[in-house]
């Protein structure tokens, strides 16, 4: 698996062509396993992305007492134990570099009368967790961390959760779960406002296992959600489609490489993760969709993609929710637009497996290209990347898929240290984008 190298080295090539096909939904993938692993019956899950990230929220179900096992035609079978039924796991749950992981299960043990204690690895343990336990603790759970509400972090659940009334200051799909998921065994209904719609993958699946949830869009715009509690969760099988943040790598890649001409089948098209299609789209991106359907309760549909000459445009602040995951690889795009992209109300990247906006926009400069940001937005003009700079990946995945991308189309190759993160989310990224043209290698004697 030539993405488990350390070190990567990436360089111009003649153009992708072929099918790309991307792994299973990150975000969908540890929903399934969570609300599988609280629901009565056995769930059966196919597509399910077997990276790093989705593997430890496996590893933290099983230790909650829920049986899960990988089928040998490719399914998981989630053995559910109900709303109620999970047990105080014998050891730390290590959630490695999972935001998303960790902070869903947070919730779960805030709604049931068990104990945990959360830990993962130094990225993950760097990041801020006070946003998602403090309404956790106002809906009764008892929590202690470390300075600034970081891991490890211990939870003590109630059998009987207050329900929550939460109004979250940024949109954030993990945060709007915790609460939702500690909801499920409050008596009442919880509610949580956003700003703006964020992703809705756990509205949607907890109304797949039979839970009643009412989303609302406001005339201020501000987006409503309410779960009605003590629900029973009852199996329900799932589909898992294919990732569109990690069909983005592939995407920008085929636009920015001459020649390029690929198809990226089975990609979901959730409207609250699109963002950054739409946004390539209108910077002139040649992407068309076809035989769009629904599987699993989510709209999906094939894509094709050919290179294109991109244009600069202002990204509007209000898609950032549909899309802060894309940034980076957004970034890279905009290096080659004719002109000027503008990316604003993204200060949320700067509390992701890094610093997203300083990392990408420094490395960007490294390369030699033209770049400047503050605090919430980021600003690249196009043109020219020389290349032949080593990025560290700061074990952040998506910054080290983005340089590789970029090392594309740059004159010099970009080297990228700490691949092996890719792993969390794409195992089998640089084996698929070689198989369609790339020419990404490892370091000499890596290994």
């Amino acid at each position: 698996m030539l993405s488990s190298q350390y070190t990567l080295i990436s360089r111009r090539h003649d153009g992708l062509s072929g099918q790309f096909l991307v792994p299973g939904d990150k975000s969908i993938s540890h929903r399934s396993l969570i609300l599988g692993g609280l629901a009565i019956g056995t769930t059966r899950v196919t597509g399910l992305l077997e990276g790093d990230d989705v593997l430890a929220t496996c590893n933290a179900m099983r230790a909650l007492g829920v049986t899960i096992t990988h089928e040998d035609d490719g399914s998981w079978l989630v053995h559910g134990v109900g709303t109620a039924g999970l047990m105080s796991p014998a050891v730390p749950l290590d959630l490695g570099n999972s935001g998303t992981g960790v902070r869903l299960l947070m919730g779960v043990v805030a709604g049931q009368p068990i104990t945990a204690t959360f830990s993962g690895d130094d990225s993950l343990s760097q990041r801020p967790m006070a946003r998602v336990t403090d309404p956790l603790a106002a809906m009764g759970a008892q929590i202690t961390s470390r300075d600034g509400g970081r891991l490890p972090v211990t939870i003590k659940g109630v059998a009987d959760p207050l329900a929550a009334a939460h109004t979250s200051k940024v949109a954030s799909a993990q945060i709007k779960s915790a609460v939702l998921l500690a909801g499920i065994n409050a008596r009442g209904t919880s509610t949580v406002t956003e700003p703006h719609a964020s992703r809705d993958h756990t509205e949607s699946m907890l109304r797949h296992f039979g839970a009643t949830v009412v989303q609302d869009m406001a005339d201020d715009g501000t987006h409503h959600v309410s779960l009605t509690g003590e629900a029973v969760l009852r199996a329900a099988d799932i589909a898992v489609p294919r990732d569109p943040s990690s069909a983005a790598f592939p995407m920008v890649a085929a636009l920015l490489t001459p020649a390029s001409d690929i198809t990226i089948p089975g990609i979901g098209m959730n409207p609250l993760r699109t963002g950054l299609i739409t946004t390539l789209m209108e910077m002139g991106g040649d992407i068309t969709l076809s035989n769009e359907r629904t599987e699993g309760g989510e709209p999906v549909a094939d894509l094709r993609v050919r290179h294109s000459q991109l244009y600069g445009i202002d990204v509007p602040a209000a898609r950032a929710a549909s899309m802060i995951d894309e940034y980076p690889i957004l970034a890279i795009a905009a290096t080659q637009a004719d002109g000027v992209t503008r990316m604003t109300g993204v200060s949320e990247l700067r509390v992701k497996e890094t610093d997203r906006i300083a990392v990408v926009a420094d490395g960007i400069a490294a390369a030699g290209g033209s770049v400047s940001y503050d605090e919430d937005s980021m600003t690249v003009t196009g043109g020219n990347i020389a290349g032949g700079v080593t990025i560290a990946s700061q074990h952040d995945h998506r910054i080290a898929m983005s340089f590789l991308t970029l090392g594309m189309v740059s004159d010099a190759a970009i080297t990228v240290t700490g691949c092996m993160t890719i792993n969390t989310s794409f195992p089998d990224f640089a084996t698929l984008m070689n198989g369609c043209g790339a020419a990404l290698a490892a370091a000499g004697g890596d290994t």
